[in-house]
């Protein structure tokens, strides 16, 4: 009898949405199919582009504001070699870099691809998943875009050249079409652009500093990028090193005793004199570093890059820089003359606009760009930031009393901060000077560091340094530490950031990144650029209670910036000596523009950072000098024509017995003066950091603080303001500068120097 075949048992419940083995195998096998069919479609309609007609790099052309042409750029710095003049240690470097299973895997690695995927969906950092042979189809056929379509393409390309081509020769065709920056296409090119020797001459060491650069060429050159960049540029080559000997490519005892290599500086393109090559330099700085384009994007060309640049202010500050201090070098006469390094940029504080730019000389002479550069320190024109931080955070003295233009602080030269935890910091004053019993405005009048010095500890070190981020600094800039001495200018930022910090105080404490591209096209087709939104840094009325004390350093006949009273017109500033005068500067803005002024002290050569002393033949060197000078020609030009307008807010109201109310000459010293830091022998007026005794009988010392009782009368007018920051204390960080944590003595306030300080 046969037997009744077995009911199947129908599913119930939720064992209905699972599906049965049979649909789950047709399902793979579909998938399987389809899957097949659909890479052999594409594998048949991905063709493969004419090898190398994207590769090919096209001209930039980059134009001032009202469309004149600044320049061209895009000639390809390319030289192709094959593999066998590529060193083995060179090529080891790209592979344990990029890809150090190139000759054991095929063309695409979906594992790596799938990890990078996960890892950027996830919200980390974006990666690349791709094999040598994607990277060289990316480079030669098709673009930088990261799109889904264009990594399809690439997948599908990939294939077919690795289909058609030997391993070798996709080796060597993406070391020649990969860009390394400083414009330079392939390895030979970048062998010479970076150690000027031949692609076949490369050390372990130099190899593998270009296959770090293949990540991000701009921010990985050790000549030019930030310290950070430095760091990750450092970290990258110890990777790729240590993968070479993971893959057995490299000893592991010529790896210990291999350093990182050296790197030459970096030389102008060709038809990229005078300030061209630092305007464009800038623009393109702004662009990559901002994630707008990619260094290969611009490189390989066909954009039109608008900047905010006049052209009309950018001829009159490169004038007045020819005006005020070039025709007064003699590098042939003095020595000093021939390391003077002029840096400005002008900035409109309402749109934060640069309106001009000045670099340097020649950008195909002195390549790095002065205005951008971030190793040298700001000085006293820091002090701005410092008052802005008192006044936002209402901060009070040791005494509790709200601090404004009209408190008193004790000026005595190495007076120790009061209040400070740890060793005690005792800055100097310029020339060993004691001020006596001064107001703020006097003290920012004259630049007096002892009063800078309590007035930061008074605010709070971390405010001070908050400020300074909120109105533009980056919180990375060297120096830029909450330690004492950070109200005297230690930290090193450009003269760029400077602008945009002033620019904030002067568009009553909104803060806008200063910017550089108006426009950017390609293919005539307009590219996004972000916008430029106003953060409120401080508030208004904390802005303008700076610009008020600010116009006394311009406006008193005594104060360290009284060249720049010759504009005629509202102004306010701050000059700024360095450590050993190695920067002098001048920070200086109307209502309607704002422009920054450096002069640096860098030796023709090695290099070196040196002081400026005697530089053009005017004694020693000051913000109040040539930087106020050029300040002053410039704005004159740039402002010509235009209605006089004051500040916002109530003018400018002197201390009690300030120097502001009483506009007579500066008491004559005892002895004859002598030329000094910042000296006008003919009026006897100082400039920042000139040094001088100071006349009178200072008043007794407060007790217990920086800030004297407000009931207490200022000493006497002093003959002039110093103000060059002082060394920094051991905390600091700042390389060549020395501690002076109450390691000296400390004058006593009723005690006059012993020698007659030189005046001016």
């Amino acid at each position: 009898m046969p037997r009744k075949p077995r009911e199947r048992r129908k599913r119930t419940g939720w064992r209905r949405l699972i599906p049965t083995w049979r649909i789950t195998l047709l399902g793979l096998a579909g998938s399987t199919v389809l899957g097949i069919g659909l890479f052999v479609l594409g594998i048949t309609l991905v063709k493969v582009p004419d090898a190398h007609a994207t590769a090919t790099a096209q001209s930039n052309t980059w134009l001032y504001s009202d469309g004149s042409l600044l320049a061209r750029t895009g000639q390809t710095n390319r030289q192709n070699v094959p593999l066998d003049k590529v060193s083995p240690a060179a090529q080891h470097a790209a592979l344990a870099a990029e890809d150090r299973n190139f000759y054991s895997e095929g063309a695409v690695n979906f594992k790596g691809m799938a990890r990078a995927a996960l890892n950027t969906a996830s919200g980390g950092s974006t990666q690349g998943g791709s094999t040598i042979t994607q990277q060289y189809v990316k480079n030669a056929y098709l673009n930088q875009k990261q799109t889904v379509t264009r990594k399809v393409k690439e997948v599908f390309i990939a294939f077919k050249v690795d289909a058609t081509e030997s391993k070798d020769d996709i080796l060597s065709a993406y070391l020649n079409t990969s860009y390394y920056g400083r414009g330079a296409y392939g390895v030979q090119a970048a062998a010479q652009a970076y150690f000027g020797v031949d692609a076949s001459q490369l050390t372990a060491a130099q190899g593998a500093y270009l296959a770090t650069l293949l990540n991000a060429p701009s921010a990985y050159d050790v000549s030019s990028a930030t310290e950070t960049g430095k760091q990750r540029a450092v970290a990258r080559w110890n990777y790729v090193m240590d993968g070479m000997v993971a893959k057995k490519w490299l000893d592991p005892e010529e790896r210990r005793n291999t350093a990182f290599p050296e790197v030459q500086a970096p030389k102008s393109a060709p038809g990229l004199s005078g300030q061209a090559g630092y305007l464009v330099a800038a623009a393109t700085s702004y662009l990559t570093d901002r994630g707008i384009v990619s260094d290969a994007q611009l490189a390989q060309g066909g954009y039109t890059i608008t900047l905010t640049v006049d052209s009309g202010k950018q001829q009159q500050l490169q004038d007045a820089v020819q005006s005020q201090l070039t025709d007064n070098l003699k590098p042939d006469v003095r020595k000093v003359d021939a390391a003077a390094q002029a840096g400005a940029v002008s900035v409109d504080p309402a749109t934060g606009q640069v309106l001009a730019l000045y670099g340097g000389a020649d950008a195909t002479k002195h390549w790095v760009d002065n205005a951008t550069r971030t190793d040298y320190q700001a000085g006293s024109t820091f002090k701005a930031i410092a008052l802005a931080a008192a006044l936002e955070s209402g901060a009070r003295t040791q005494y509790g009393e709200r601090i404004t233009a009209d408190t008193v602080y004790d000026g005595t030269n190495r007076r120790a901060v009061r209040g400070a935890k740890g060793t005690p910091y005792a800055p100097p004053n310029e020339g060993e000077r004691s001020y006596g019993q001064i107001t703020l405005q006097q003290a920012t009048d004259w630049s007096v560091n002892t009063a800078f010095a309590q007035l930061a500890q008074d605010t709070g070190l971390e405010k001070v340094r908050a400020t300074a981020v909120a109105l533009g600094l980056p919180a990375d800039t060297p120096g830029l530490g909450a330690v004492p001495s950070i109200p005297l200018g230690t930290a090193t930022p450009s003269v760029l950031q400077m602008a945009g910090v002033y620019a904030a105080l002067d568009n009553d404490g909104r803060q806008i990144t200063p910017w550089l591209v108006k426009s950017l096209a390609h293919g005539g087709e307009q590219v996004q650029l972000p916008g430029h939104e106003a953060t409120q840094a401080v508030s208004k009325e904390t802005a303008r209670a700076t610009t008020a004390i600010l116009r006394g350093v311009v406006d008193d006949q005594g104060g360290t910036g009284y060249r720049a009273a010759a504009l005629n017109r509202p102004a306010a500033g701050k000059t700024g000596t360095s450590d050993e005068s190695r920067s002098v500067w001048f920070a200086g803005y109307t209502p309607e523009l704002v422009t920054v002024v450096g002069l640096f002290g860098q030796e023709p050569g090695s290099g070196k950072q040196i002081g400026l002393d005697g530089v053009g033949g005017a004694g020693n060197a000051a913000g109040g000098k040539f930087p106020a000078q050029i300040w002053t020609a410039y704005m004159k030009a740039a402002l010509a024509g235009q209605p006089v307008n004051d500040f916002a807010g109530p003018s400018r109201t002197p201390s009690a017995g300030s120097s502001a109310s009483t506009p007579s000459s500066p008491a004559a010293p005892s002895q004859s003066p002598s030329a000094g830091d910042g000296a006008d022998t003919a009026t006897g007026r100082p400039g920042d950091g000139s040094t001088g005794a100071a006349t009178g009988t200072p008043s007794p010392r407060p007790t217990g603080d920086g800030a004297a009782r407000p009931t207490r009368s200022p000493s006497a007018r002093p003959t002039g303001g110093p103000s060059r920051t002082p060394s920094a204390p051991a905390e600091s960080g700042i390389g060549g500068v020395g501690g002076v944590l109450g390691n000296q003595p400390n004058q006593q306030p009723n005690q006059q120097p012993n020698q007659q300080q030189t005046a001016e």
